[in-house]
């Protein structure tokens, strides 16, 4: 069983994206903003991150850089889960340090598929 972060500062989405990782059968911890999910992944080390872009006070992109520029995160793989699922979008995620994206709405199997492949 894994420890997968969850972020996103809608609610809804948290709740959603959170069952659908615990019916995978892994833990679950969930921020409500990038400096919450910093300070998770700090002291948990998930195996995985799933991290909403627009978000208040810090994006996910910037979120995804912070966490890929210091050695206690920057080895957790990092998944943008977005309505900001264009080519630039996508390109730019990737820039960020980002292993992969998934564009809102999501569906189940896209996320059960991205646990299998990335966490260990």
């Amino acid at each position: 069983m894994a420890t997968i972060l969850v972020v996103d500062d809608a609610q809804t989405d948290r709740e959603l994206l959170a069952r659908v990782v615990t019916g995978a059968g892994h833990r679950v911890l969930v921020a409500s903003d990038g400096k919450e999910a910093i300070s998770l992944a700090k002291q948990h080390r998930p195996s995985l991150i799933f991290l909403d872009v627009v978000m208040p006070m810090m994006d996910g992109f910037a979120t995804c850089r912070t966490l890929g520029k210091d050695p206690d995160t920057s080895a957790i793989p990092v998944v943008l889960v977005t309505s900001k699922a264009n080519e630039s979008d996508v390109f730019w995620g990737k820039k960020q340090g980002a292993a992969d994206h998934v564009g809102k709405p999501w569906d189940k199997r896209r996320i059960e598929d991205v646990i299998r492949r990335l966490c260990p």
